[in-house]
């Protein structure tokens, strides 16, 4: 009952905390923010230094020109580090960038197609399902029905048989065949993880990028020979001067 007590305290003082205009820092306490009689200290290097007083911990920051963050707030005696707290928030800000980066979201295409497809449309639409499957998204197709098609299901089955055999080697079915009031609906998914797919796409890119520099490189090169030739051509040509060649004098 008294441990009750004390959890709802707590949460009225928090509550009446926010209701003033303060609010809760998800930050570590760093410096002065620390308020403990003593810590265990990490050094910079990420070795143990032991239990010190606040004071003897703040003196050494000082000293190696660092800042005293709590990493452990929950430990007894709390864990601090001596770090460079600008530069770790900055590195933890590229890497949660990256991270967000190199996240795979699964993406589920939709391609609708009729069952009484002209061959060229099918082509185009087989063209994008192609393309979804290699970027590693699934692709859900529907075959939509009007009026006397809705008779003659095994028209729109056909189909998607058809075009999950045409693609098999990107994607299988995932989802079979099914009736959906008017449309028939069919699921494909990549054979390839999404997180490959970003990957081969950014060293393709990559590739492009070099072979463009490559090209350019080879350009400036054959530039240059040919300028030099031409260079050459127009430099003007030095004759060496015609002296009067020097008789003896007749005795």
């Amino acid at each position: 009952m008294v441990s009750r007590n004390r959890r709802y305290a707590a949460v009225r003082q928090a509550v009446a905390w926010c209701y003033r205009g303060g609010s809760i820092s998800a930050e570590p306490r760093i410096n002065d923010r620390i308020r403990v009689p003593e810590v265990r200290l990490v050094g910079p290097s990420g070795e143990q230094v032991g239990i010190v007083p606040l004071a003897k911990a703040l003196e050494l920051a000082q000293e190696y020109d660092l800042d005293l963050v709590e990493v452990a707030a929950t430990a007894r005696p709390p864990v601090c580090k001596l770090m460079d707290y600008g530069k770790f928030k900055y590195e933890s800000a590229m890497k949660a960038r990256e991270a967000r980066k190199n996240q795979a979201h699964t993406v589920i295409k939709e391609m609708k197609l009729r069952p009484k497809i002209d061959p060229h449309d099918y082509d185009t639409k087989k063209g994008h399902v192609v393309r979804f499957l290699k970027q590693g998204d699934k692709v859900k197709i529907t075959i939509m029905f009007r009026g006397r098609e809705q008779s003659r299901p095994e028209l729109g089955f056909r189909l998607l048989q058809r075009l999950a055999s045409d693609v098999e080697d990107l994607g299988f079915i995932e989802s079979n065949p099914k009736q959906d009031g008017r449309n028939m609906i069919m699921v494909l998914g990549p054979h390839k993880k999404k997180t490959e797919a970003m990957a081969e796409a950014r060293e393709a890119q990559a590739a492009r990028k070099a072979e463009r520099q490559g090209y350019a490189h080879d350009a400036e090169s054959e530039g240059e020979v040919a300028e030099a030739p031409a260079a050459a051509a127009e430099a003007p040509v030095e004759t060496p001067s015609e002296t009067p060649s020097e008789t003896p004098s007749e005795a």
